[in-house]
């Protein structure tokens, strides 16, 4: 017997962008030592507080099933975040509690989408997207937004792709290149959207790690509260990576079908898991920015160690706990030199071919190990680069 079509097609076709972080996972199990700079995962556990918070209400009996939209006073303090981040009046029944921010891509793209319906999404993009859109039933089609423009997408390449589309998914500020999309670019975004009566779904999980600039959520801008679906999440904000407490904000008449949804899939988060991600929506804003202040740190670190050398240029980043290199000095595609700089430095970071066409020729770098464990390894990449390039 085979699987369906559908199942078999996640991947469409090609590599799934996983496999060196695999490779690097299993040499540490063959008990080497290995520099891990792949995935967006803090170097801090997540805050005891919020621990302890958990604890109680998992010793205090919340361990059934709780409620499938998400518990009342979670979703009004998601509201009340939202509401004061944008200005955009948010009530509970705008929000739907999900299990982390990828079954909210999910959940939003099944409201967005019917079966064969074109989706949109930014290259370079997060390496879920397309397998997720699939999942959803749709069609994805990359548009391309290139390094020579800062990775902002521009207007010509939107506009060419969206005729007959029906959705368009934005990520900033962006993994994998840290870039923070401008108030024109948002302005442009939203414009293409009401032109082409688009779905936008926004997906918003690194809007507290912005080291220049200024987000804007499109759902702030005139006219597009009714046609946009905003995804949240706990993980980086709050280092709750493993907890899995995320969020689709969006129209009430699609929050009320997406509830249907998450009956008839997740069924909802954990009750102690909400209550813990309710005691950390409570530490405010010096809670996140203390979280985040390690990857401004480690930003401004890489900015000073390329300074002097022309074997790497690093992307201008404003954003997010990564940073993305240009190594196409060293002749290598992205694949080619993470390979070597695994096998040959035991330091692993993710090709960015992994992250779509427009990363070809680039790697990126997770910023999430200590300062006196990141700044050898940083060196020694650089080294490596400079040797090839040589």
């Amino acid at each position: 017997m085979q699987p369906s079509r559908r199942i078999r097609g996640l991947r469409g076709g090609g590599p799934d962008g996983w496999a060196l972080f695999y490779k690097a996972r299993a040499m540490k199990a063959a008990g080497r030592a290995v520099t891990e700079l792949t995935i967006g995962e803090h170097d801090v556990p997540t805050d005891p507080a919020i621990l302890a918070a958990m604890d109680r209400s998992a010793r205090g009996g919340n361990t059934g099933y709780a409620l499938v939209p998400g518990v009342a006073a979670l979703r009004d303090a998601v509201a009340a975040r939202v509401s004061a981040a944008t200005g955009v009046p948010t009530g509970p029944d705008n929000v739907l509690i999900t299990p982390g921010a990828q079954a909210g891509l999910f959940a939003a793209h099944m409201a967005a989408l019917d079966p064969g319906e074109k989706a949109l999404f930014i290259d370079p993009f997060y390496t879920t997207y397309p397998g997720t859109i699939r999942a959803a039933g749709g069609v994805p089609v990359p548009v391309a937004a290139r390094a020579a423009d800062g990775f902002q997408p521009r207007q010509g390449a939107l506009a060419a792709a969206a005729p007959g589309a029906r959705s368009l998914l934005i990520n900033s500020p962006n993994n994998p290149t840290g870039a923070v999309y401008d108030h024109a670019t948002v302005e442009m975004i939203a414009d293409t959207a009401r032109a082409h009566r688009l779905w936008l779904i926004s997906d918003e999980v690194y809007d507290s790690q912005i080291w220049a600039g200024a987000h804007v959520s499109p759902r702030a801008l005139p006219g597009m509260a009714g046609r946009t679906l905003v995804i949240g999440s706990m993980s980086k904000a709050y280092a709750m990576t493993g907890s899995r407490v995320g969020w689709v904000i969006g129209p009430q008449e699609v929050i009320a079908p997406l509830i249907e949804l998450a009956t008839s899939t997740t069924y909802g988060v954990a009750g102690f898991v909400q209550d813990a991600a309710l005691h950390a929506l409570s530490l405010g804003d010096d809670f996140t920015a203390r979280i985040a202040a390690p990857f401004r740190r480690r930003h401004g670190m890489v900015r000073a160690m390329l300074e002097g050398q022309n074997a790497v240029r690093a992307v201008p980043s404003e954003a997010t706990m990564y940073t993305m290199l240009d190594i196409r000095t060293t002749g290598l595609s992205g694949e080619a030199f993470a390979e070597a700089l695994l096998d040959q430095h035991a330091i692993a970071v993710m090709p960015g071919e992994s992250f779509g066409a427009e990363a070809a020729g680039h790697i990126r770098v997770a910023m999430t190990v200590a300062d006196d464990i990141f700044e050898p390894a940083l060196r020694t990449l650089l080294n490596f680069a400079m040797e090839l390039s040589r």
